[in-house]
């Protein structure tokens, strides 16, 4: 699924702020009496934001207070042009928590030390498959394909190869990926931009851990996971890749394409992005605010709005699984 990045910050204007701008929060060391780090009289938080349009300050405004009034600090948001912002922002300490891609937390933390610390939560999950998708099913699927219900659409789609054995879509991976070898020489595939994960980066990986020569394929390239989809339900494509299930991207339009396009094959999970902070913070101050925005969903039902409605998120949480980070770094780092 789309991995939107999570607009948030106190005082964030619809204007893209600089980072410089934000330079003066402090982030001393020093100690109190106690020996606990001095918390700063205030923080910075670079993102690059889901929405766009001049009322997103104030549609906000729940998040950011609630986090101001629980801190007891000034939270400052700055609008970083794209992900890779949000890096050199933690890097040269003008922004201490960034909330980002999976391939930027990766970055944030081997490159400057940055402290994961939350991951992105969508429909109870914290990372998706790429999935192959074919309008070919007598070649790919070794058995009838089944319907199970995505439920992130309530939409019932096509699976085959034991991928989904029960009336609700799970959507875990790897699984049935010995079927990719049937993807033949010349095969016609819908591939996305090589800066994609689900639609290029995780199944080249997994077509070439089962043997198969992508240079070989007749490649079908596509702009976004609608249009891929879109490739194989026309036939431009027999084999088309994006996330778990992107076929809920053209539904509406397509009707057809929940039966017409059966899922025949799971990649590994690619991760969803998540929160890192530098390592100037006061732990104390981190465990609160990671307390805090786990618990951001559940705090009211304005909460839950802002979440879904606003940033594409069901919930953050602390269970940050940083071996998947890793992993996708070691993808991520060969496509870059």
């Amino acid at each position: 699924m789309r991995k939107p990045a999570l607009a948030l910050g106190a005082l964030l204007t619809t204007a893209a702020l600089t980072l410089t701008a934000c330079s003066d929060s402090s982030t001393s060391t020093d100690t109190n009496a106690s020996g606990s780090a001095e918390w700063p009289k205030s923080i910075t938080i670079s993102l690059v934001p889901a929405t766009e349009g001049e009322n997103l300050a104030e549609a906000l405004k729940p998040l950011t207070s609630y986090l101001s009034e629980n801190l007891g600090i000034e939270v400052n948001g700055v609008v970083a042009n794209d992900y890779a912002a949000t890096v050199e922002a933690i890097g040269a300490d003008q922004a201490q928590v960034a909330i980002t891609d999976a391939g930027s937390l990766y970055n944030a933390m081997n490159q400057y030390n940055a402290k994961l610390i939350l991951r992105d939560v969508r429909f109870g999950a914290t990372s998706y498959a790429s999935v192959a998708y074919t309008n070919n099913p007598e070649k790919y699927c070794d058995d009838e394909p089944v319907m199970a219900t995505y439920a992130a659409s309530e939409t019932e789609f096509a699976y085959c190869n034991g991928l989904e054995e029960a009336a609700a879509a799970e959507g875990k991976g790897p699984k049935a990926v010995e079927a990719l070898k049937k993807v033949e020489a010349g095969t016609k595939v819908a591939l996305q931009a090589v800066t994609s994960p689900a639609g290029y980066q995780y199944p080249v990986v997994a077509l070439e851990d089962q043997g198969v020569d992508v240079s070989t394929l007749s490649e079908v390239p596509v702009q976004g996971n609608n249009n891929a989809m879109l490739a194989v339900l026309k036939g431009d494509a027999e084999v088309g890749f994006g996330y778990w299930d992107a076929r809920a991207s053209i539904i509406k339009e397509a009707p057809e394409a929940a039966t017409d396009m059966v899922a025949f094959a799971y990649t590994e999970m690619i991760p969803n992005g998540g929160v890192v902070v530098t390592d100037t913070l006061p732990e104390d101050l981190v465990a609160q605010l990671t307390e805090l925005m786990d618990n951001y969903a559940d705090s009211s039902e304005e909460a839950k709005t802002i979440m879904q409605e606003l940033v594409g998120l069901t919930d953050w949480t602390a269970q940050t699984d940083e071996e998947e980070i890793q992993r996708y770094g070691e993808i991520y780092t060969r496509f870059k």
